[in-house]
C-alpha cells in the first residue's frame, strides 16, 4: 500500500466575516486563489483531483471551478460536507484514494466564507416558504437545539466536564496570546498565501485580539441569561470568519519529498447533545489505527469551536495543556467553518517541521454529533 505524504500545505489569511478584510472575496475567488498556489510546479496531467469541503455555499462544486481558473481543466473537482469537519475529511479522502492505489497526486482542502454565504429558501407547502433557511444539522430537540451551537455544543460539553466560566475564559485569553505571539515570531509566514482584496493585499489573520484580558472576557455577556449559570460568550466561543487551505497530497512513488505522512484518520458519531466531546472518541480510534500511543504525540491541535472543547478533551484522554494549539485556533485565529479542518493540518505541519518532527494530532467536533482526528507523521528534519 503506497504511503499518503503532503507535499505542500498552504492557507489564505483568516478574516473576520462580514467586517473584516475579506469581507468582498467570495468562496470561489478564496479556492481560486490558494488551489492555484498549490498547484505551481506540478504537471497538470499527473493531478487525479481537486476536492474541497464546502458548506452552506449554494450546493455547487467550488473545487472544480478552482481548477479550471487554475487552468487545470482535465482535472475533476469535489464538494465534501462534513460540517466543521469538511476541510479535514477533504484531507483524509485524498490519503485514502492514494493509500488505495486510486489516485497519486490530489488538491485538497476546504473553503468558507461567511461574509458572502447565499441565502437559501425552503418551500414547506404549496405557497409557503421559509426565507432564510438553513439546513440543520440533525432533528432539533429541546437538549440539543439544531440551530444553536452554543447550547448543543459549548454548554453541553461543559456541564459534563464540569467547567468553569473562568475555566473557559482563561482558555481563550491563552488562545489569543498564542496566536497572536504565532503572528508576530512569523510563525504562519510559511504557510500563508496573501491575497489581493478590494480592500487591500491580505496576508495577516485578522481575528486574534491583542487587547483582550481576563477582565474583558469576564464583563461579556452569557448567550443564554434565562439558563441558570450558563457560560458560553461570545469571548469563549470560536469566531465567524472567512478562508481557504489546501493541501498537495501524493503517493510517496511520486517522488516528491514529504513534508508530512498521514499515518491514520477516523470520523465517529456521537448523540447530537455531546458534540462537544466527540474529538475524544476520534481521537482515540485515530491513535490506535495508527499504532502509537498519545505519549509519543508532539502536538495537538483541538478546534476551539468553543473553549470547552479541547479542555474537556484534555481533561477526558490526560493531556498536556502546553502541547495543544500552541498558535491558538478557533477563539482566536476564527473558525472558518469548512476550511477549518485544513487550516489546521496546514498549520500542525508546519510547526512540527519547526519543532523536528514527529507525530500530532489534528481533532475536532462538527455538527450534528460528529468528531474527527487525523495523525500527521512529520520526519525530522
Amino acid at each position: 500500500m503506497p504511503e499518503a505524504v503532503i507535499v505542500s500545505a498552504l492557507r489564505t489569511p483568516i478574516g473576520t466575516a462580514r467586517k473584516g478584510t475579506l469581507r468582498d472575496t467570495n468562496a470561489f475567488d478564496l479556492a481560486n486563489h490558494v488551489v492555484g498556489a498549490a498547484a505551481e510546479g506540478l504537471d497538470a496531467a499527473r493531478i487525479d483531483d481537486v476536492i474541497l469541503g464546502e458548506g452552506r455555499y449554494g450546493g455547487g462544486v467550488v473545487a472544480r471551478h478552482a481548477a479550471v481558473t487554475a487552468g487545470l481543466t482535465s482535472v475533476p473537482g469535489a464538494a465534501l460536507n462534513r460540517h466543521c469537519a469538511a476541510g479535514m475529511s477533504a484531507v483524509q479522502t485524498a490519503a485514502a484514494g492514494i493509500r488505495a492505489g486510486m489516485d497519486e497526486l490530489v488538491i485538497a482542502g476546504g473553503v468558507n466564507s461567511d461574509s458572502t454565504a447565499p441565502r437559501q429558501r425552503f418551500r414547506v407547502g404549496e405557497d409557503e416558504w421559509i426565507d432564510p433557511w438553513v439546513s440543520p444539522s440533525h432533528p432539533d430537540r429541546p437538549d440539543a437545539p439544531a440551530m444553536d451551537m452554543s447550547i448543543t455544543v459549548g454548554w453541553n460539553a461543559a456541564v459534563r466536564a464540569g467547567l468553569s466560566r473562568e475555566d473557559l475564559d482563561a482558555w481563550a485569553l491563552r488562545s489569543h496570546r498564542n496566536a497572536v505571539a504565532a503572528i508576530d515570531e512569523g510563525r504562519f509566514k510559511e504557510e500563508i498565501v496573501p491575497i489581493e482584496t478590494p480592500h487591500g493585499l491580505f496576508d495577516t489573520d485578522e481575528h486574534p485580539r491583542r487587547d483582550t484580558s481576563m477582565e474583558k472576557l469576564a464583563g461579556l455577556k452569557v448567550l443564554h441569561p434565562e439558563i441558570e449559570g450558563f457560560s458560553i460568550t461570545a469571548g469563549n466561543s470560536s469566531g465567524a470568519n472567512d478562508a481557504a487551505a489546501a493541501l498537495v497530497v501524493a503517493s510517496e512513488r511520486v517522488g516528491l519529498a514529504p513534508l508530512a505522512y498521514i499515518r491514520s484518520w477516523a470520523s465517529v458519531g456521537v448523540d447530537p447533545a455531546v458534540t462537544g466531546l466527540a474529538p475524544i472518541e476520534a481521537i482515540t480510534k485515530a491513535v490506535a489505527r495508527a499504532g502509537i500511543s498519545l505519549s509519543q504525540v508532539r502536538l495537538l491541535e483541538i478546534n476551539e469551536a468553543f473553549a470547552s472543547v479541547p479542555i474537556a478533551t484534555i481533561r477526558a484522554l490526560d493531556l498536556d495543556p502546553d502541547l495543544v494549539n500552541v498558535s491558538g485556533s478557533g477563539c482566536s485565529l476564527g473558525h472558518p467553518v469548512a476550511a477549518s479542518g485544513a487550516r489546521m493540518i496546514v498549520t500542525m505541519v508546519h510547526e512540527l517541521r519547526r519543532r523536528g518532527g514527529g507525530f500530532g494530532i489534528v481533532a475536532m467536533c462538527a455538527g450534528g454529533g460528529m468528531g474527527s482526528a487525523t495523525v500527521l507523521e512529520v520526519p525530522a528534519a
